[in-house]
């Protein structure tokens, strides 16, 4: 059986020294000091480890072979979004990552899906590079569950999701930069908690701001399952009818209408919860993701869904049909 995984992220193996470009701090660049690994660094302070398999394309097929996957799709690393910068020097570094993608795509094409990334600090710039995004041959962009702590709901983004929409490119939201993480830093807190909290946040955004009602054909899916959106879906339409006056003020159509109307990917790591998502958004909105490299993502690749009870049809979709519908793209590609 074809298996896509639609949530993977890789960077270049080198990445200029940004700082020095644009005469300010922030920026990430890789150290290479043991082998077969990098260190992103901060400047001078020390950010995270990861191993070639976040850069290198043939060893990354290889040990997709072993867990019987053919295709990922790629986007960046979160934590090169660079949304802080200025919005001309993050169009730059956007372009360096995405060009970088477009070019894996062109040398794997049966391998390889690619999203980009934009400067969404500033509406125009970021329609300008999704635009070029689609003419280097991404089919969709992957952005941060907030932009410099602002919500997806504001204004300033909608035409941006109107863009993608307009254009057929689809949009992967990660969460990143999670409320409350200086509070919360012991115990991974962060990730274990802020994420799925972060990526509630943004759906919650998207739905009571209206963009899923005046967007109907954007393509949106959401990482980790939807992270605690769909676990407390009663709550937050309980908040609806309880104080419309300050949920519904944007959007007067209650939020499980939506259900259904994106996608989220299956990284639950609990059979129980993805049957859960299942009933929830329907088995046509479930995709294969891992997270790959990374540790808290699927390290086998949907090896729980294919050894569960789930009926054949259901696995077959989550595992490649769902994200071509995503995507809008055509299985013969792959085969």
């Amino acid at each position: 059986m074809l298996k896509i995984d639609m949530h993977t992220h890789i960077m270049p193996a080198t990445l200029p020294r940004w700082a020095d470009r644009f005469g300010y701090n922030g920026f990430i660049h890789l150290e290479h000091k043991v082998p077969g690994h990098a260190d992103m660094m901060k400047g001078t302070t020390f950010f995270r480890r990861v191993e070639q398999n976040c850069w290198d394309a043939d060893l990354r097929i290889g040990e997709y072979a072993t867990h019987g996957t053919q295709v990922q799709v790629v986007c960046t690393i979160p934590v090169l979004f660079s949304y802080w910068a200025k919005p001309a020097h993050t169009l730059e570094i956007s372009a360096f990552l995405n060009d970088h993608i477009a070019q894996l795509v062109a040398d794997f094409p049966r391998n390889y899906i690619g999203l980009g990334t934009l400067p969404m600090q500033d509406t125009s710039l970021a329609i300008r590079e999704l635009e070029r995004c689609r003419d280097i041959g991404l089919v969709g962009i992957q952005i941060g569950s907030n932009i410099n702590d602002l919500n997806l709901g504001e204004p300033q983004f909608f035409p941006i999701f109107e863009a993608c929409q307009d254009l057929g490119m689809a949009l992967f939201v990660h969460p990143w930069n999670m409320m409350g993480q200086a509070q919360m830093q012991k115990y991974w807190l962060p990730w274990l908690v802020g994420m799925p909290a972060e990526t509630s946040r943004a759906v919650c955004s998207m739905i009571f701001s209206g963009v899923f009602e005046k967007l109907p054909r954007l393509r949106c899916c959401f990482a980790h399952a939807g992270g605690s959106f769909l676990p407390t879906i009663g709550r937050i339409e309980h908040g609806y009818h309880c104080r419309p006056d300050l949920v519904a003020i944007d959007n007067p159509v209650n939020p499980r209408h939506y259900l259904g109307k994106f996608w989220v990917d299956g990284i639950t790591h609990d059979l129980t919860m993805l049957k859960y998502v299942l009933d929830m958004v329907g088995t046509d909105k479930v995709t294969l993701g891992s997270d790959y490299p990374f540790p808290l993502g699927d390290l086998e690749i949907g090896k729980f869904i294919e050894e569960s009870d789930l009926p054949e049809e259901t696995i077959e979709k989550i595992f490649w049909k769902n994200t071509l519908d995503w995507l809008a793209l055509e299985q013969g590609r792959f085969l």
